[in-house]
C-alpha cells in the first residue's frame, strides 16, 4: 500500500501545484522555463504512474474487502472508461468540437474513469486509487473552470475599454471530431482487451 500511496503522492503533487497555489506554479515556470517544466512535471508524473500501477498490484494481491462487489458496476465501469478515452484524445486533437464546448476534456475523463472503477470494484486499495484520483479530478475540473470565467471575464473588460485586439477564431473540424471518435475507440478496445490484462492483471471482459 506504501508503494501507492507513494505513487499517488508523486502524480496529482506533480499535477497539484496550480490547484494549490497559482503564484507559486507562475514562479516556478519563470525560474524553470516553460518547457523545463512541463519537462520535470511529465517526469515526476511517470514515476507516480509506475510506482500507482505496481503498488496496486501488490495492494491486489493480499487485498483488503470492504464491501460485496455490485455486479453491474463492471458494465458501467466500461461505459465510463470508453467515454473517458474518447475525451482524453479530444484533449490532444486541435479543432474538434468537444474540446470546445466541454473544456478540459482529459481532466473530465479521468474523473469519469476513477468514478466507474471506483463504483466496480471494493478493497482498500481501490478506494485509495480511484478516490483520490476522482477527488483530485473534482478539483481540478473545477478550479480550471473558474480560471476559463475569470479569462473571458478579463477578456471582456480589456475589450470593453477598447485596449483589445481581434482574436482569431478558428472553426471546428467534423474531421477532427470523427478523429477523436476513432482514435478513442481504438485505444480503449487496445487497453480494455489487451493492456489491462498485461498491466493490471484483470481482463474486464473476461
Amino acid at each position: 500500500m506504501l508503494t501507492l500511496i507513494a505513487g499517488l503522492v508523486l502524480f496529482i503533487g506533480a499535477h497539484a501545484v496550480r490547484l494549490v497555489s497559482e503564484a507559486t506554479r507562475d514562479r516556478l515556470v519563470s525560474r524553470l522555463g516553460p518547457l523545463a517544466y512541463k519537462g520535470l512535471v511529465a517526469l515526476v508524473s511517470l514515476v507516480g504512474l509506475v510506482l500507482m500501477v505496481k503498488g496496486y498490484g501488490i495492494a491486489r494481491a493480499d487485498p483488503v474487502v470492504l464491501w460485496s462487489p455490485w455486479s453491474g458496476g463492471r458494465h458501467i465501469a466500461a461505459l465510463l472508461s470508453l467515454v473517458a478515452f474518447v475525451l482524453i484524445v479530444a484533449a490532444y486533437v486541435p479543432r474538434n468540437t468537444l474540446r470546445d464546448r466541454v473544456g478540459h476534456p482529459m481532466v473530465l475523463g479521468v474523473k469519469l474513469w476513477a468514478f466507474g472503477h471506483l463504483i466496480a470494484n471494493h478493497t482498500l486499495a481501490d478506494l485509495v486509487l480511484f478516490g483520490s484520483l476522482l477527488v483530485w479530478a473534482v478539483l481540478s475540473f473545477r478550479a480550471a473552470r473558474r480560471r476559463d470565467a475569470l479569462a473571458r471575464e478579463q477578456a471582456i473588460n480589456t475589450e470593453s475599454e477598447g485596449g483589445g485586439r481581434e482574436r482569431s477564431v478558428t472553426a471546428p473540424s467534423w474531421l477532427a471530431d470523427l478523429a477523436v471518435i476513432v482514435i478513442g475507440i481504438a485505444l480503449y478496445g487496445a487497453f480494455a482487451f489487451y493492456l489491462h490484462a498485461s498491466l493490471i492483471g484483470v481482463r474486464p471482459f473476461g
